[in-house]
């Protein structure tokens, strides 16, 4: 008579010594909440790290002009803690999907301000039958890596937004719903600059019309009267012609 080993799904048998090995879902966030270590970046003394969850860090209207996006809101991290690649990933989706389906994809510009650069570790247990001759405990207990997360301090910025005054109210909705997708507290905080700019409105619209700064993408530059006086001729003639 001939016997077949069942197997179920999820278990593989290694052909050295014949134990079975379990499949383990992924350690929830919380294990990795604190800011305890010191940071830890991938370097090539570093190898082998998985790559992060979140891949886009800027969505919506991304080459809209300095002029058209003049409210700014932010999310503040209330908290000194680590957040995860993948809770930055969901946080980016919701917030975008909500700012999308009720004002068009046109009329924001978001950024993830943000980078899970330090990188975790796991020391991976075996559970098996058998087990206690193979795996060693806590000996050499330094994890393999495991995944990255972002380190964020009190009253940093973990994302932004800048849109028309009228769409005020649907980007804190959706900055609302993303908070949602992180551990601890954070703040929905208001700018009083204009749009990512380092400028105050009442400043921004004073010297918007006095020739002494440019558009630089998201950003303005201040024209300074230093430097080469041929490159500043110039500078000062493109942004004539441009206004």
């Amino acid at each position: 008579m001939r016997y077949t080993l069942c197997i179920p799904n999820g278990l593989r048998t290694p052909r050295s010594h014949g134990y079975a090995y379990a499949y383990a879902g992924r350690r929830p966030a919380r294990c990795y909440r604190y800011c305890k270590n010191k940071p830890y970046p991938k370097s090539r003394y570093n190898r082998g790290v998985p790559d992060p969850k979140i891949r886009i860090f800027d969505l919506g209207r991304k080459k809209a002009s300095v002029d058209d996006f003049p409210f700014c809101c932010h999310l503040v991290s209330n908290e000194y803690e680590q957040l995860s690649s993948e809770a930055l990933e969901a946080a980016r989706i919701c917030a975008n999907k909500y700012v999308v389906k009720t004002s068009g994809k046109d009329s924001f510009h978001l950024r993830v301000r943000v980078h899970p650069y330090h990188v975790i570790r796991i020391n991976k247990m075996l559970s098996c039958a058998g087990a206690d001759r193979l795996q060693t405990g806590m000996r050499g207990a330094w994890g393999k890596p495991y995944g990255t997360v972002a380190r964020v301090n009190i009253g940093q910025i973990i994302m932004s937004i800048r849109c028309k005054d009228s769409n005020k109210a649907v980007v804190m909705e959706a900055f609302r719903r993303a908070q949602y997708k992180f551990p601890g507290r954070q703040k929905i905080i208001v700018s009083k600059k204009w749009g990512f700019t380092s400028l105050a409105r009442e400043e921004y619209v004073a010297q918007h019309s006095t020739g002494i700064m440019k558009q630089d993408g998201c950003y303005v530059q201040y024209i300074t009267p230093k430097g080469p006086l041929e490159e500043n001729l110039r500078t000062l003639e493109r942004i004539a012609a441009a206004n």
